[in-house]
C-alpha cells in the first residue's frame, strides 16, 4: 500500500514599497526563482525549467534528497511554479515515488499573496515495514510542511530583500543583475 500525505501553505506578505512594482518584479522569472529557492540548489535548464536539489532530509534511518524539475510560468503580476519530475537520491528501495507541487505568487493592492501545495505518494520501504503506515504519513505531512515553511521565511526574508535590490537597481539605471 503506497503512502500519501501532503501539506500546503498560505502567504500574505503585507505591501512591499514601491508597490506598483511588484508586478514588473515578478516578471523577472529567473531572479525571482532563485530568491525563493537557494540559488546554490538550483541549476536553469534553459527558459522556464530548472533542476532544484533539495536539501538532503533524514526519514527515520533513512536519508533521501529530491531533486525535482521545476516549470515556471508567469504572467503579468503572478508566477506560478510546478514540479513537472522529481528523482529521489539516496534511496533505491522505493518501487515508486510521486512528488506534487503546485505553487503560485501574486502581486495585489495589499502587497505579495500567494500558496503553495505540497504532496507525495510513495510505496513503503522495506526498512520501515515495522513503522505503522499512519506514523509514516504524519511524518510525511510534518516533513513536507517544515519544507513549505522554510520556503514561506524565504519569501518574507530574501525575496523582499531582493526586490528592494531589484528595485535600487533599476533607480541607479544599472541593469538588473
Amino acid at each position: 500500500m503506497p503512502l500519501a500525505f501532503s501539506a500546503s501553505q498560505q502567504l500574505s506578505l503585507p505591501t512591499i514599497e514601491p508597490a506598483d512594482l511588484l508586478p514588473d518584479y515578478l516578471d523577472d522569472e529567473a531572479r525571482v526563482v532563485a530568491a525563493l529557492l537557494d540559488s546554490r540548489q538550483l541549476v536553469p535548464l534553459g527558459p522556464g525549467h530548472y533542476l532544484y536539489t533539495v536539501t538532503r532530509v533524514q526519514v527515520f534511518q533513512l536519508q533521501v534528497q529530491p531533486i525535482v524539475e521545476l516549470q515556471a510560468r508567469h504572467q503579468q503580476g503572478r508566477l506560478e511554479l510546478e514540479a513537472v519530475d522529481c528523482q529521489l537520491e539516496g534511496l533505491g528501495l522505493v518501487d515508486d515515488f510521486q512528488l506534487q507541487l503546485h505553487s503560485w505568487l501574486q502581486a495585489t493592492a495589499s502587497g505579495l499573496e500567494g500558496e503553495a501545495r505540497l504532496a507525495v505518494q510513495v510505496s513503503q520501504p522495506t526498512l520501515l515495514r515495522l513503522i505503522p503506515p499512519r506514523v509514516l504519513e504524519a511524518t510525511g505531512r510534518s516533513l513536507l510542511s517544515g519544507i513549505l515553511l522554510g520556503i514561506r521565511r524565504r519569501v518574507g526574508q530574501q525575496l523582499a530583500g531582493d526586490f528592494q535590490a531589484w528595485c535600487h537597481g533599476r533607480a541607479d539605471g544599472f541593469p538588473d543583475p
